[in-house]
């Protein structure tokens, strides 16, 4: 029986093989010296990347997230991935490490190696936030260790992340929010904290006069039609140019020369030239269909021997996946809507599709954990049916794997006491 687990994998695959294939038509040029054979495409570096993606989604299948959440001291999740997020952050603006593309400084360069380091921060971020929501359980609720110190914490690394890139500093405050909520925090304390978000945004658009002006150029795509919005224009005739059918694979105009980021930013636009309206609706019900897929793992459910039935899943593996989720489907909505011009132009793949070897890989990582959390759903559903079954072999409730509750003077986390001292690593199971 397929489970949701196959499901991610699946649509991981086909939205990769989309990227690959739409990657190499849009870098089509007229050029005399260039050639597009299908070896070529074969032995392409887009369809290498592809390859080491689902090489690390395998690896994601085999991480032993669970035991993260009983990880503390100099090993605490969110301090490695806050620290490795900012010094990566630093690094682009070193000399001879920090590589500028396109006036934008947000590309490290270590030999024949080059990432965005936003990248990693925005995928290392939910792993941090999920081990200390697991630890600190129903603390959660109290407005400083619950909203405030973790938003302190993702607002310094979004602040770094904004120099460059606002559209991905956004996207990361914004899943970071969404996962203290779904943790415990208070939706008064993120109401109350609003104003301060708004009042950054602002300031950070402010400081940055073409910011401004592509917020001014969504209320009129045609004021400055060879300045900020040449991309929405130029974005605009290639939907418009596909129609329903589209105009077939490969015969995109405007990639030749006309739409600017067409591999990258603007790759959707390329996608509907080609394929039509039936192409990008079908890759956006792949999105669906991924997230999906996602809150199926996350609400998974398993009935004990008393009939009730508890989360298969502990607490961190629950709210990492939500963060991993909400990551992937914030990111494609955002790359939608700026494709289509109903928000200003920002910097935000299309993930898995988009050209970009680290984000094709640290997505995949990351879907690979989700998969591997479903994989423990699977075992702890055949756990508890054998006991349900009286089989010698089951054992629901006691089972590492399968579901449990707080134990009174316990976090939600389980396995984590109130007052953060660790407790072994593994859930504790309900009193019967």
């Amino acid at each position: 029986m397929l489970r949701a687990g196959h499901g991610i994998a699946l649509l991981a695959l086909t939205l990769l093989l989309i990227g690959v294939v739409f990657v190499n038509s849009a870098e089509v040029t007229v050029a005399r010296d260039t050639r597009t054979t299908l070896a070529a495409v074969l032995l392409d570096r887009h369809t290498i990347f592809a390859i080491a993606s689902m090489g690390c989604l395998l690896l994601g299948v085999v991480l032993p997230i669970e035991r993260i959440a009983s990880w503390s001291g100099w090993r605490s999740p969110l301090a490695w991935a806050t620290a490795l997020s900012l010094l990566g952050l630093l690094a682009v603006h070193i000399p001879g490490i920090g590589k500028e593309v396109n006036g934008a400084s947000r590309w490290v360069s270590l030999g024949p190696l080059t990432f965005q380091p936003s990248e990693l921060a925005k995928w290392l971020m939910p792993i941090g936030l999920a081990w200390y929501i697991a630890r600190t359980g129903e603390r959660m609720k109290r407005i400083v260790p619950g909203f405030l110190l973790p938003m302190a914490i993702v607002g310094v690394v979004a602040l770094g992340i904004a120099g460059e890139d606002l559209g991905t500093a956004v996207l990361v405050m914004g899943v970071g929010v969404i996962m203290l909520l779904a943790g415990g925090a208070s939706i008064w304390n993120a109401v109350a904290f609003l104003p301060v978000g708004v009042a950054g945004f602002v300031a950070l658009v402010f400081i940055s006069p073409y910011r401004l002006q592509r917020i001014l150029s969504v209320l009129d795509p045609y004021s400055d039609p060879q300045g900020t919005c040449y991309h929405i224009i130029q974005s605009m005739g290639a939907i418009s140019g596909g129609g329903v059918a589209g105009r077939g694979l490969g015969n995109s105009v405007q990639k030749f020369g006309y739409l600017p980021e067409g591999t990258t930013d603007f790759i959707y636009s390329i996608i509907c030239e080609e394929m039509g309206l039936l192409g990008a609706v079908a890759v956006l019900l792949l999105f669906v269909g991924l997230v999906w897929c996602i809150v199926q793992v996350v609400s998974s459910r398993v009935s004990t021997n008393g009939g009730a039935t508890h989360p298969a899943l502990d607490p961190m593996s629950r709210v990492l996946a939500l963060g991993i989720g909400a990551t992937v489907g914030l990111q494609a909505v955002i790359n939608v809507v700026v494709v289509t011009g109903m928000a200003p132009t920002k910097g935000i793949a299309l993930p898995l599709i988009s050209r970009g070897g680290t984000g094709w890989m640290m997505t995949a990582l990351c879907l690979g954990m989700v998969i591997a959390m479903d994989r423990r759903v699977a075992r702890a559903e055949k756990s508890c049916e054998g006991a349900l079954e009286g089989s010698p072999e089951g054992s629901c409730e006691g089972s590492p794997e399968g579901p449990f509750e707080a134990s009174p003077g316990r976090s939600i986390a389980g396995a984590v006491p109130l007052d953060g001292e660790a407790s072994g690593g593994m859930p504790v199971p309900a009193e019967p």
